[in-house]
């Protein structure tokens, strides 16, 4: 990977957030790709509940200040970074008080997902390449960890197909068995349709469930990894049905060996 830049996009990260297969993985990615000479970038949502002191949080002005469109609404862009002391390793924050301010994830204190959970994720998408191009940073390889991460593919290929700094760049979705029970906001395809985004890119979102989320992340991905040693049967069809590089599961410690080979043997080829 010497030299190579790749960009990481996911919903959680250790040591942000408590550890799951999906902020554990976010986390171990970029170490690794680090640790054997590439270049990296890691976005993920600023939560409430990120104890910014004890992360040393610290807001970027220069990258902050500009204002994205949610479904005809001005909703202003906040970046924050902060370090994993013992990897050196930079993480850029995507933050916006109406979105992200709430001391939760991605449920209410009853358990409930946020009725906003589609705007959040169209929010983090869009800022996530705003902040990248403010830092003129053209990756390699985009990769995609978890569900609020999962419109990055579609706003890439659609929204800012045009786009130059990412004209070369391959994408990866990672595939998780852990979502989400129930479906995000029955208008959420008409919210990414007013972006000028086709009916025929979000014709899945009619149903904005866990799997229809995946589903669209996939379509728009140059290559998929199944990150989980199961993951449900309806996606693991469609990614049968799809002529893309697949990397099937491999366990933590085969891990570093199997993603290296897997970018640069099938995505960079």
């Amino acid at each position: 990977m010497n030299g190579k830049k790749i960009l990481f996009v996911s919903s959680e990260l250790v040591p942000y957030l408590p550890e799951n297969p999906v902020s554990l993985m976010s986390y171990e990615a970029p170490r690794m790709v680090n640790s054997n000479g590439g270049q990296i970038r890691i976005f993920m949502p600023r939560y409430g509940n990120i104890n910014e002191r004890r992360h040393q949080l610290h807001e970027v002005i220069r990258l902050s200040g500009m204002n994205l469109v949610i479904n005809d609404m001005d909703m202003p862009l906040i970046i924050k970074v902060a370090s994993i002391p013992r990897e050196r390793i930079q993480v850029y924050f995507i933050d916006n008080e109406e979105y992200f301010k709430r001391k939760a994830t991605f449920r209410d204190a009853d358990g409930n997902l946020f009725p906003d959970n589609d705007e959040r994720a169209i929010f983090f998408a869009k800022g996530v390449v705003e902040t990248v191009k403010k830092l003129n940073w053209s990756p390699d390889i985009i990769h995609v960890h978890g569900w609020m991460a999962s419109l990055l593919p579609l706003y890439l290929r659609t929204y800012y197909t045009d786009e130059p700094l990412f004209a070369d760049s391959k994408i990866v979705t990672s595939v998780y068995e852990t979502g989400f029970e129930g479906a995000l906001d029955a208008e959420m395809s008409g919210k990414i349709k007013f972006d000028g985004i086709s009916e025929d890119s979000v014709e899945a979102l009619s149903t904005p469930d866990y799997n229809n989320l995946l589903k669209v992340a996939i379509d728009h991905s140059d290559a998929v990894i199944l990150a989980s040693e199961t993951v449900p049967e309806d996606l693991k069809s469609h990614v049968d049905s799809l002529s893309k590089p697949v990397l099937d599961y491999v366990s933590p410690q085969e891990a570093e060996e199997a993603y290296t080979n897997f970018y640069n043997t099938e995505v960079l080829k």
